[in-house]
């Protein structure tokens, strides 16, 4: 098991740092300006990841803030980033530009046998499977459309396939600060070799400090806080120093 990593996350929104309360477009609050500055702050803080969301590209599936991903990804810390990757050129447009990994959801969910092979095309170390799931069915288009299958039916498709590296979201905690659904991440995958990054929920350092015990006899291997580190429930120091 690699290292446990804490992902400090940035939603983009029309080029704003923005969070959404359970992936409702109608419920954002804007917490900064600058996008890149914020990842700045990251990267000072200690940050060796940063988790990075293009929102209008997730509702309008394409790239929509992909200029803002790749100016942060100058900094000195891996960018992964997910919204809006639809296709084979998506991903090249990222990888070729600095970004470390992409994270592919909705295609994951509609089309598994095309992100298949981009896993075996670019490597499974630069592509990340996305799960956001509605009481355990995946969700798709940005959290808009609920489909049929099992959150724990894709993973353990893309599993087969090589995937590494997962991120399972429950929804029904996104932004509510209520603490993760640490259960259901710890039984997403069965691969000893899939890492599965905590995503959801996070409002304290007891949270924080919930999930790294959780990583020791599971796949979790890491852990997405966005607005608990904007509203100043802790700091980022704090939450790497756990």
């Amino acid at each position: 098991m690699s290292e446990f990593q804490i992902y400090p996350a940035i939603d983009l929104r029309g080029g704003k740092c923005v969070r959404l309360f359970q992936g409702d477009y109608g419920q954002e609050t804007v917490y900064a300006d600058s996008p890149v500055e914020m990842a700045k702050s990251f990267v000072e803080a200690g940050a060796k990841w940063i988790h990075m969301v293009d929102l209008d590209g997730a509702k309008d599936g394409s790239r929509i803030n992909d200029q803002v991903v790749i100016e942060a990804a100058k900094l000195n810390a891996n960018i992964q980033v997910g919204g809006g990757i639809r296709s084979r050129e998506d991903i090249n447009h990222y990888l070729s530009n600095g970004v470390s990994r992409v994270i592919i959801g909705s295609l994951a969910v509609r089309e598994p046998e095309l992100v298949a092979s981009f896993i075996e095309e670019f490597g499974a170390e630069r592509i990340v499977i996305g799960i956001d799931a509605k009481d355990g069915m995946a969700a798709t288009e940005g959290w808009i459309e609920t489909s049929h299958k099992p959150a724990s039916e894709v993973a353990a498709y893309f599993a087969s396939k090589g995937a590494k590296h997962f991120i399972y979201t429950d929804i029904s905690t996104d932004g509510t600060l209520a603490g993760p659904n640490i259960d259901a991440n710890r039984k997403l995958v069965a691969d000893d070799a899939s890492q599965v990054i905590v995503s959801g929920g996070i409002g304290t350092l007891d949270d924080v400090k919930q999930v790294k015990q959780a990583a020791g006899d599971s796949p979790i291997a890491g852990l997405i806080i966005g607005k608990a580190l904007y509203e100043n429930r802790f700091t980022l120091e704090e939450a790497l120093s756990c």
